[in-house]
């Protein structure tokens, strides 16, 4: 049996394939004083962390809630189960944004816009 690709969509048999997977999430922080101390945890427990990487997420959290969102961010988690995928490589970032969920003007980025 022989299996046909298109260039625009290359099969798994014709080399890697990379796939981006973009997501935005908008929190609510309903407990500052309880995510910060969360973070704080659990940057004492990562036995991964440098200490200067450690004091760098410790200052981090310390100025701002969204420093201490991004110590629960896991990529390789969101990945864990899922056949035939292994994480190549993962970035993100967190930031305090404005967001009105009245606003009918406020929507998530469409795939492919520039931020």
């Amino acid at each position: 049996m022989t299996t046909q690709s298109s260039d625009a969509t290359p099969s798994v048999e014709d080399g890697s394939r990379y796939i981006r997977l973009q997501i935005e999430l908008i929190v609510e922080v309903v407990d500052e004083k309880a995510l910060q101390a969360a973070a704080l945890e659990h940057v004492e427990n990562d036995e991964y962390l440098e200490d200067d990487e450690r004091a760098e997420a410790i200052e981090a959290i310390n100025i701002d809630p969204s420093g201490a969102i991004a110590h629960f961010v896991d990529p390789v988690a969101m990945l864990e189960g899922i056949p035939g995928v292994e994480l190549a490589e993962a970035g993100w970032e967190t930031q305090p944004v404005d967001y009105d969920e009245e606003n009918e003007d406020w929507e998530l980025r469409e795939a492919g816009e520039e931020e």
